[in-house]
């Protein structure tokens, strides 16, 4: 066993402030994980995980974007200070500002899991886009690495059932 060590909050989103990166991983141990994370620009993903996460506002406020079982969209506002649970399969997609900070517990996936990334036209909120990913290392930073994959293609930015193309970010 390692030596247990406590972990500065603050200084740890001052260098994330200062980053490419947006994440900051603060342990992956055999069964959870906990990172840091700055806000994205044009966050639009819903995000569907097979274990259940804790998001805990450090800095600024949160509208974390989720789908019900229905498939109808809801926002709950998560405000500085305040902690919210997700339960594992709730499509959810986090969007805050640059300057906002979360902290993020979760499990480790487990081998046989994978996490599903999906996209919706703005326009009439059909389906746009799936990716399905074995999320195995977050230090890999797996958000960015399916915004790419997505922005990457038109086709997987058309819209298939009213023609819309979702435009890359500026």
């Amino acid at each position: 066993m390692s030596d247990l060590k406590a972990i500065n909050l603050g200084a740890i989103t001052a260098g994330i402030s200062q980053a490419n990166r947006p994440v900051n991983i603060l342990w992956q141990a055999d069964d959870t994980l906990a990172f840091v994370a700055r806000g994205r620009d044009h966050r639009s993903e819903f995000h569907t995980d097979p274990a259940d996460e804790v998001m805990y506002m450090i800095k600024g406020d949160m509208n974390l974007h989720y789908r019900t079982p229905e498939g109808k969209e809801k926002i709950a506002v998560v405000k500085e200070g305040e902690i919210i649970y997700c339960p594992a399969g709730v499509p959810h997609s986090p969007r805050f500002p640059r300057d906002a900070y979360v902290l993020v517990m979760e499990r480790k996936r487990r081998a046989d899991e994978r996490d599903k990334f999906n996209w919706y036209c703005a326009q009439c909120d059909g389906p746009l886009f799936e990716s399905i990913k074995h999320v195995t290392d977050y230090n890999q930073d797996p958000v960015s690495r399916v915004y790419e994959e997505f922005y990457a293609s038109e086709a997987h930015r058309t819209c298939g059932q009213c023609g819309h193309v979702t435009p890359r970010p500026a």
